[in-house]
């Protein structure tokens, strides 16, 4: 499955980000499909906006991919000292590109698997998780490293897939998507979620657009 998971994001790596930015006709059509229609600038922009421009603790991105979305946002924290982790090498490799290119020099590139972080516990004021929860292909290691490596306090900022909203995304899911590698089941409902939530964090958003989810906690 690892293995399957870096090929798939090794071929992708040149159209991934028309891909998610529906920069191209075809992407629109993917989105339309997959999420329902949903925009995924708009929903990246809104969880983004959840993170003070001032904000001045540690943040961890997982996955950063390649940093389409989240840049902009990253050149404007000055005073963050930001983790970007990645299970793909191309897609890191992007990342620090654009981080170079944009001058960001308070963050750390590293790759590495969400199942098994390479960090003390309770060392990040915020984790952002950007599109991955439908991809990790252990979801329970996932959501138990992040709790574990996040403060009392502090939050987890979150957007992707869920199952059992829209009918053709859910098919597309299972199919296209997890044969490709891009999607790795089994994929949470929104009450899946939520009850993997509510046991270890305050819930302080959580919104359903389309096949897309994306919601704010915090850590008790």
């Amino acid at each position: 499955m690892a293995d399957k998971i870096k090929k798939s994001y090794k071929f992708s790596k040149n159209f991934y980000d028309d891909a998610i930015t529906q920069g191209k006709w075809w992407s629109k059509l993917y989105f339309k499909l997959l999420w329902g229609g949903v925009d995924d600038n708009e929903i990246a922009r809104r969880v983004l906006d959840w993170i003070p421009d001032d904000f001045s603790g540690k943040l961890l991105d997982v996955p950063v991919g390649t940093a389409v979305f989240t840049t902009a946002k990253y050149k404007r924290l000055t005073h963050a000292d930001i983790t970007c982790l990645d299970y793909s090498r191309d897609m890191l490799e992007q990342a620090e590109h654009r981080f170079r290119e944009e001058g960001i020099t308070n963050i750390h590139t590293i790759q590495g698997d969400v199942g098994a972080l390479p960090f003390e516990a309770g060392v990040f004021d915020k984790v952002l998780c950007m599109n991955g929860l439908h991809v990790f292909p252990n979801k329970d290691k996932a959501y138990a490293e992040i709790l574990r490596t996040l403060k009392s306090g502090g939050e987890l900022l979150a957007c992707f897939y869920i199952a059992g909203k829209q009918k053709i995304a859910d098919c597309l899911a299972r199919t296209v998507m997890t044969r490709m590698g891009w999607f790795t089941p089994p994929f949470d409902t929104a009450d899946d979620v939520k009850r993997r939530l509510e046991q270890y964090y305050d819930i302080l958003d959580f919104h359903v657009e389309g096949a897309m989810l994306y919601f704010r906690v915090k850590k008790k």
